[in-house]
């Protein structure tokens, strides 16, 4: 007997973080347990559908459950379309796929490194300092 194929990857964008677990199944999608049909904002549905549609036939008969932790709503939109998109070319093992997603957007396949600046002494922030007086 044979193990069912799954593949797990992760994709992060600001302080967001998405880890997908993609197998064989009907084609249904999961964000924390809520189907991706009725996930709100539709601006975040949307841009969490893209690596899909990009796919199209080829990640119809894919389910895919997706937990994401910490950040806004964009932020996690934008780590679980990163997290999908490498967990469908991971499932699939499909180069061609990995270039077309590459074409469109980079941040599909490569998790988004940039972070805020530490705060520093004698400032209110990573950038603001505290206003000198001359009197």
């Amino acid at each position: 007997m044979t193990a069912a194929k799954v593949v797990n990857t992760s994709g992060k964008r600001k302080t967001s973080v998405a880890r997908a677990t993609v197998k064989k199944g009907s084609g249904r999608i999961w964000i924390n347990k809520v189907p991706l049909e009725i996930h709100q904002p539709q601006l975040a549905r949307f841009k969490i559908m893209e690596p899909v549609n990009i796919a199209g036939a080829k990640a119809e008969k894919l389910d895919i459950d997706v937990n994401v932790r910490g950040g806004g709503i964009m932020g996690q939109a934008s780590a679980v379309r990163t997290a999908i998109a490498k967990g469908i070319v991971q499932f699939l093992e499909d180069e061609e796929l990995e270039t077309i997603y590459r074409q469109y957007d980079r941040s599909l396949m490569v998790s988004d490194a940039r972070r805020s600046m530490p705060k520093k002494p004698l400032g209110r922030g990573a950038r603001k300092m505290r206003q000198k007086s001359y009197r």
